[in-house]
């Protein structure tokens, strides 16, 4: 038993070292490196400039935080940031495609990597369809609804979990992006930095012509100027509190999923090592301040309690009479959003091309095209998967698990970072650091405190400082988990409703969040009650947690140079771990059981398939036969000269 409980976590902890990973293979087709600065950073700005600007900033304002929006972004920021510097230092070390699945399989495990791959693939097939679905609705609504309206008469579909109607539009599109992917890749990239260009155009645009209407009155609109009917919390720049901004931060996640399809790049990039880490950098300085501006400048010109959720720029272009800028900036959000699918599918298949390489999924997707060099089957399998879905579902509900997905496989890489941080450096000579230590044995709890707190002061890693690190590493992420869950149990928000309108017989059966009016007084506030045993508990742990990094910080890192590196290790990565298990916390239930579902069904096949045919371990077993035969040949010699 216990030798099956340690072969299982020998296969399931099984990595790919990164010089393994470096190694050219001269039968194996490579991709065409033609991707240079510019093209990777247009690549990471049209992956997440999409629907993000054009329909999360007035939802989030109305809904969430208020003209607060602003700082909803700036926080959603920081979280991308943190874990962007960690996928550039990643990104450095294996310029491979694959993004986090790769970075995890070198610093982590085999199956801990197949999940994060398993978690990408759903990232970019709802991001995909996500986009694709927004696309649709956008040109069938400058055309005055025409595919909605006879499609719904000729093949309505009355099921909960499914669309209204099955949407050809944005089927056919996925398939028609699917084609022009499957043509090449330099290709491809220039029709996205057109669109990318054209993106930021409007962006500029809108910005440009609201300087024009803005109003400082917006942000600080008293609570008594806020029409009843509407949900303006308590008025002021934060209408709703932290609280808001925070719930804010959450939803405006959304809008910074996409920057990591640069680092699925490392095999066409021209210069991956320089590059890849400066096209994160780049891309995320362009977004957060596209973004911040857009959100500014749309709370300044029209009321945050009045703005509307679907589309709030051609809401307020009507409100201000401004037809023809309505025109021009519809038809730039529609080449964003092409530019944002074009990123979603670009990536998808390079994920499933190199999963299928080191033989965790069907082999057919590692195929290249020997005269487009590019994944052609994965290409169009992985686009015919997400036009279906894209036709069928209903990606309301699904939403929330692209920002799950995206949030573990950025936990992860910036858990890897910190491994591979604190690895054993086998290049210095570790004598030099156990020099000096022949002193009289000391108690275990002694000798515990000084490993932990490096009183001897070793400055390079060895093989026990590495295992002090991963201990503490293990406890910061427990504990940052424990203290997210409770720090979002015990959140007191309170709850502001309005009366319901009484010249409305049915106003309270369905107008929601209403009271029925009994004493003709101001709006029902329903308090909540904060817990002290949560709240201390709470304290204890952060307490816990900033003593856990002052002890990660007391270890020695290796010295293994690289062409970047994130600054101030541990603290970056540390805070980009707690930032984004707070964020995971932050969803419902509901989302969680879709995601274990998901992940329920990459569990069978990796089990049935994947560990099976795992390229790492086929060599890591023909390594062990080899081993065997060559322990058994002298052996074998000695009994042949005793018969002799």
């Amino acid at each position: 038993m216990i030798k099956l409980r340690e072969t299982l976590y020998q296969v399931l902890s099984r990595r790919k070292k990164e010089d393994d990973i470096l190694v050219d293979q001269p039968n194996k087709k490579k991709l065409a490196r033609v991707l240079n600065l510019m093209d990777l950073t247009a690549l990471g700005v049209g992956s997440t400039l999409g629907v993000g600007v054009y329909v999360l900033a007035g939802n989030v304002a109305r809904i969430e935080a208020g003209p607060a929006v602003v700082l909803s972004f700036v926080l959603a920021a920081f979280a991308s940031a943190f874990a962007g510097l960690c996928y550039a230092e990643f990104a450095a070390r294996v310029p491979r495609a694959g993004s986090a699945y790769v970075y995890s399989y070198v610093g982590v495990g085999e199956f801990v990597a197949f999940v994060i791959g398993w978690n990408l693939i759903l990232e970019y097939v709802i991001g995909t369809a996500s986009v694709a679905k927004a696309f649709s609705n956008y040109i069938d609504a400058l055309l005055d609804y025409p595919v909605k309206t006879t499609m719904t008469y000729l093949f309505p579909m009355n099921v909960s979990f499914l669309a209204d109607y099955p949407d050809v539009l944005s089927f056919s599109l996925v398939l028609l992006l699917s084609i022009i992917l499957s043509w090449g890749v330099r290709e491809s990239t220039m029709i996205n930095n057109v669109f990318t260009v054209v993106n930021l155009l409007t962006v500029v645009t809108v910005v440009a012509t609201g300087l024009f209407k803005v109003n400082l009155h917006n942000w600080s609109i008293p609570k008594q100027d806020i029409p009843k009917s509407a949900k303006g919390g308590e008025g002021g720049f934060m209408p709703f509190g932290w609280a808001g901004v925070t719930a804010g931060a959450a939803k405006c996640f959304y809008g910074f999923i996409g920057f990591d399809s640069v680092a699925t790049t490392g095999e066409e990039a021209k210069n991956p090592k320089r590059d890849i880490p400066l096209a994160i950098i780049l891309s995320l300085t362009i977004i957060t301040f596209a973004y911040c501006c857009i959100s500014s400048v749309l709370t300044l010109m029209w009321p945050y309690y009045d703005q509307d959720i679907d589309a709030p720029f051609p809401y307020v272009y009507d409100h201000l009479g401004w037809t023809t800028l309505k025109l021009i900036v519809s038809s730039g959000a529609i080449f964003a959003m092409f530019a944002s699918l074009l990123a979603s599918m670009f990536s998808m298949p390079r994920i499933l091309m190199t999963m299928a390489e080191d033989g965790l999924m069907f082999s057919m997707f590692s195929i290249i095209h020997p005269k487009f060099k590019t994944p052609l089957l994965a290409t169009l399998l992985s686009g015919l998967f997400a036009g279906i879905v894209t036709a069928l579902l209903n990606l309301e509900q699904l939403m929330n698990m692209m920002s799950i997905g995206t949030l573990l496989a950025y936990t992860i890489v910036c858990i890897c970072v910190l491994v591979l941080r604190y690895k054993n450096d086998s290049e210095v000579d570790e004598s030099v650091d156990k020099q000096g230590n022949d002193k009289p044995e000391s108690s275990g709890f002694v000798k515990a405190v000084g490993k932990y707190f490096n009183l001897s002061n070793v400055k390079n890693a060895n093989e026990d400082t590495q295992i002090v690190a991963t201990t503490i590493i293990i406890l910061y992420i427990c504990t940052s988990a424990l203290f997210s869950f409770i720090t979002v149990q015990q959140q007191c928000v309170t709850t502001v409703h309005q009366w319901c309108n009484e010249s409305d017989s049915n106003s309270t059966t369905f107008q929601s969040d209403c009271v029925k009016n009994t004493s003709h007084d101001k709006p029902f506030e329903q308090e909540c009650v904060e817990h002290s045993i949560a709240k201390y508990t709470s304290i204890v742990l952060a307490i816990g947690l900033l003593l856990l990094l002052l002890l990660l910080t007391r270890q020695p890192q290796s010295n293994k140079k690289l062409s970047f590196k994130v600054p101030l290790v541990p603290l970056i990565p540390c805070i980009s771990i707690l930032m984004n298990i707070y964020l995971m916390m932050k969803l419902d239930v509901i989302t969680w059981i879709r995601f274990s579902i998901w992940l329920l069904i990459g569990l069978c096949v990796y089990g049935l398939y994947g560990m099976k045919n795992s390229a790492e371990g086929l060599k890591q077993r023909g390594e062990t036969k080899k081993s065997q035969l060559s322990s058994a040949e002298p052996v074998h010699n000695q009994i042949s000269a005793m018969n002799l």
